[in-house]
């Protein structure tokens, strides 16, 4: 017997139920008109991913749990089918007794479940507990959940599903249960954030639960970003030999339907592939339009600068807002190349935001002649430098204040990790759009995106911007590279020292100069005080500066070269 499955790939917000429930039952109502008996909902799609410390209070458990009785209601009309969905759920039965009682804090909960629901013809007619929990990079699933290892199996069309959740295909065991309790299918909610190569990822992870096992496996991802995470879809569906009979695109919402003939899934449509720069910039543009919207900011502003970050940023923001929502500042001082200006009212055209220009010199004379006395004496140095960028800081933040729009921060994570960059300067604002991109990934994506088809204007980024030597432009013939090493050398450390937990004795083996592995290094350890004061930003690696990354501001360790 055929059976038709759909996958409903949706962009959730944390905390709003309403419009979650609204979502689901869309996408219901769309799978129960394409003939549709079973529907798959992503991990805590009711809820929205991750919710975070807001599963530390009962009234949330009790909204999510008013929300899946409301859900369930709603979903009654579309008679047969079938609804998984992911949501939060507290035992109230065999834990604290009410659903109001508190949460205890610091202890393992013991009532507390991420769980995923089976919804018929109006009533919850099973749960599944989510069995492992994951606890590494930027997941903390064991601070508010439980585990539960039994598992949860219905049949359908005479065939028996089996539901495990995200990181249970991770492990062997839970696979294995569904398994020996008569699964014949696996269905997989996620919520499964975006990195560089995680698609790859998954698919192996699978490949390799579909080896134990023989099951066919349905993978449903939600899409969307939530703060710094980025969730990007790409949802899909293997057969029992670990092959790719579906996929959805990445990044982009919407519901799929495959058709199985019994347990066997049938060939469809799959979704091209991306390459890694068109992964990472629509990343970017998600990360961008979801953080605006969720939080109800009318548009963003940027510094403008002639230079290639704050070019990226603007390309962005522009292809995630639209160029009516995006607003440009060039603040140009007596140190900005007249080339600078003239880039930066080009790229302004090419894109069509508003543009404006503000002249920082007087008030940078203002702040010299304020701190004549103070500073007699003194040559200047890296604090007149400061001084300009605080002044640039100062006047977005004013706009911002004025206007409602969000400020987005331009430095990239090459900067951020060894410091260049001012605190409550260029580090001011709401939200940094590059802080996980390398200064080398930066120019690949400027090149991405001036060639890329998918936009309606190409070659927005000046050509002269990316061929240009980099420049804080806040001294006399300044360049980045009088501060740091070379760019190509400075990302190459970072990334086996930062990203892969290298040691310095193997970075030097890798072939780079102990002067330039001590420099780097040193320079990430002691500006963890800077990043922990920037917002928040998009995560594209597996290990962003963050809540990947936990090292300490007042540390002496100082790890030896061998």
């Amino acid at each position: 017997m055929k059976t038709r499955i759909a996958l409903a790939q949706l962009n959730v917000t944390v905390g709003d139920f309403a419009g979650n429930v609204a979502k689901i039952v869309a996408a219901a109502r769309a799978a129960h008109s394409d003939g549709a008996t079973l529907l798959v909902a992503p991990e805590l799609a009711l809820s929205g991913y991750p919710p975070e410390d807001l599963l530390l209070r009962p009234a949330f458990y009790a909204a999510s749990a008013a929300a899946l009785a409301d859900l369930a209601a709603q979903l009654k009309p579309f008679a047969g089918l079938h609804v998984v969905v992911g949501h939060p759920h507290r035992d109230v039965a065999h834990g604290h007794g009410n659903a109001n009682a508190p949460i205890e804090r610091g202890l393992p909960p013991v009532d507390t479940y991420n769980a995923a629901s089976l919804i018929v013809d109006g009533a919850v007619a099973g749960t599944y507990l989510k069995q492992d929990l994951p606890n590494t990079e930027v997941f903390d699933e064991k601070r508010y959940f439980a585990s539960d290892p039994q598992p949860f199996v219905f049949e359908l069309d005479g065939v028996r599903y089996g539901v495990v959740i995200c990181e249970d295909v991770w492990h062997a065991s839970a696979a294995q249960l569904a398994k020996a309790a008569g699964a014949q299918v696996l269905l997989v909610p996620n919520g499964s954030p975006y990195h560089m190569n995680k698609e790859a990822v998954r698919i192996d992870i699978l490949r390799a639960r579909i080896r134990e096992t023989g099951l066919p496996m349905v993978y449903v991802n939600m899409v969307g970003a939530q703060d710094e995470l980025v969730f990007d879809g790409g949802s899909f569906v293997l057969d029992a030999a670990g092959e790719i009979v579906a996929k959805m695109p990445q990044f982009e919402e919407g519901h799929a339907i495959v058709e199985f003939d019994g347990a066997r899934p049938l060939a469809t449509a799959r979704a091209p592939e991306l390459s890694v720069e068109a992964q990472v910039y629509a990343a970017l543009v998600l990360g961008v339009r979801d953080y605006i919207n969720k939080n109800g900011f009318p548009g963003a502003i940027i510094g403008l600068s002639g230079g290639v970050d704050s070019a990226l940023v603007l390309a962005v923001a522009c292809d995630a807002l639209g160029p009516e929502r995006v607003r440009a500042v060039m603040m140009p001082s007596r140190y900005t190349a007249d080339i600078s200006t003239t880039d930066a009212a080009d790229m302004a055209r090419r894109v069509g935001v508003r543009y404006d220009e503000i002249a920082i010199a007087p008030m940078f004379d203002a702040f010299r002649t304020s701190l004549a006395d103070e500073f007699a004496g003194r040559a200047e140095d890296a604090t007149e430098e400061n001084i300009q960028a605080r002044i640039r800081g100062t006047l977005l933040m004013a706009l911002s204040n004025k206007f409602g729009s969000l400020v987005l921060t331009t430095g990239n994570k090459s900067e951020m990790a060894v410091g260049y960059c001012t605190l409550y300067g260029d580090m001011a604002g709401g939200f940094a759009v590059i802080k996980d991109i390398a200064k080398t990934l930066v120019y690949r994506l400027c090149h991405y995106r001036n060639a890329a088809t998918a936009f309606a204007k190409q070659d927005v980024i000046p050509e002269r911007i990316l061929t240009r030597a980099p420049s804080a432009e806040l001294r006399e013939n300044q360049t980045d590279q009088d501060s740091l090493p070379p760019y190509d050398t400075l990302d190459a450390i970072m990334r086996m020292y930062m990203e892969e937990d290298r040691s310095l004795a193997e970075i030097v083996a890798a072939g780079f100069a102990p002067d330039d592995v001590k420099r780097v290094t040193r320079l990430i350890k002691i500006n963890e005080y800077k990043r922990r004061q920037a917002p928040i930003g998009i995560r594209v690696t597996h290990r962003a500066f963050g809540r990947d990354w936990r090292y300490p501001i007042t540390s002496r360790y100082t790890e030896p070269l061998e």
